[in-house]
């Protein structure tokens, strides 16, 4: 007997391997380090703003001491209040009854799935915009080193925002396809509506659910990476000796 061939394992973030886990094509793996994408990322403006920075005299500050783990409770406040917008967004609020069995089997519309991913993703760009605002604030008034450290990470969220967009919009796109896969498993009476090597759904589970699942799985792995910033900036907060 023939064996299915086994997909490739996808290594990186918990985002990436979600997005992997749900698509029925293999992903190819990086075949470029991650300094030399950055080299193709970033424009000439943005790379002469960066070695201004680095070139810059260091400036004399002002010893403010900095609760440092007032700022840890801040960062854990915005995944808390980001997690809970995700969570509790209409998208995955139960689906009112059905008039009959066409529209059962018919199921939701994606358009709908796919407004309410923007608009969550415009919700995570801005809650994590204004706590590294903050952040690279708290560090400018620290330390030379930090201070410079909170510049280079505002250089390079404006020099990586367009490219980040760019490649976090897949993600919806991704998502319209898995859609599409499992309402036309279920249509063709399969009980396995997920790419082979998942487990199929639950008994009872219909695929709008599992849909559900997994896009707010995909969501919440999402914040993961867009929060990896800040953590970074937290992380060196956090070793001020005045925190």
């Amino acid at each position: 007997m023939m064996q299915a061939p086994r997909r490739a394992t996808v290594r990186g973030p918990t985002f990436i391997r979600t997005l992997a886990r749900l698509t029925a094509a293999d992903l190819p793996q990086p075949t470029r380090s991650l300094s030399d994408q950055l080299s193709h990322w970033i424009d000439w403006t943005h790379a002469v703003a960066l070695s201004t920075v680095l070139d810059r005299p260091a400036a004399a500050l002002d010893d403010e001491r900095i609760d440092s783990a007032a700022e840890a409770d801040e960062c854990a406040r915005v995944r808390a209040s980001l997690t809970g917008a995700i969570v509790g967004d209409a998208a995955f609020a139960a689906p009112p009854p059905t008039s009959g069995q066409a529209d059962a089997d018919e199921g939701p519309d994606y358009a709908f799935f796919r407004q309410r991913y923007l608009f969550l993703q415009q919700t995570m760009e801005a809650g994590v915009g204004r706590l590294r605002d903050r952040l690279r604030l708290k560090l400018s008034a620290q330390s030379a080193d930090l201070a410079r450290l909170a510049d280079v990470d505002a250089v390079m969220e404006r020099a990586l925002s367009r490219r980040e967009r760019s490649l976090l919009s897949v993600a919806p796109v991704l998502l319209a396809e898995h859609f599409e896969r499992l309402r036309q498993n279920a249509r063709a009476g399969s009980d396995e509506a997920r790419v082979p090597g998942e487990a199929p759904a639950a008994a009872g589970e219909a695929w709008p659910d599992v849909f559900r699942k997994d896009m707010q799985d995909v969501l919440l792995a999402e914040l993961d990476v867009r929060l990896q910033p800040a953590e970074g900036l937290l992380a060196a907060l956090a070793t001020n000796p005045h925190g």
